[in-house]
């Protein structure tokens, strides 16, 4: 899979560690569903880590990686608290050219006390 990220100057990233657009070449496309942590009582930070670990998993599964990611959706119960965590961890896991990213803050999520969920899509 080849990408790259479209980033024109008169559409600066919002903040670091993804790209306002990816280009992307490959053969297969992975979905991968919302995922959430493992533990649902851990702190904000933990929480985010987890499910990006969910996720990696998830890609190693399909013989991919962080790299093949093109797009990331991060869904918050409470975004104004976790939206600085979410940023932190993700700088961990994401490498470049970074995915193409949304965060939204919601008022429900499916799983009871989940408190984020977080999708993908992958270029394979």
């Amino acid at each position: 899979m080849e990408s790259r990220a479209i980033t024109p100057a008169s559409v600066p990233a919002a903040a670091a560690f993804y790209s306002p657009a990816i280009l992307a070449e490959g053969s297969q496309l992975l979905f991968i569903s919302g995922q959430g942590p493992r533990d649902l009582n851990a702190d904000p930070e933990t929480q985010i880590r987890e499910t990006f670990e969910q996720i990696t998993l998830i890609l190693e599964e399909a013989n991919a990686s962080m790299k093949n990611v093109v797009m990331i959706r991060a869904y918050f119960l409470n975004m104004a608290r976790d939206l600085d965590a979410f940023r932190k961890v993700r700088q961990e896991f994401l490498v470049e050219p970074y995915p193409a990213a949304t965060a939204v803050g919601v008022t429900e999520l499916a799983v009871e006390n989940l408190q984020v969920e977080i999708e993908a899509v992958a270029v394979l």
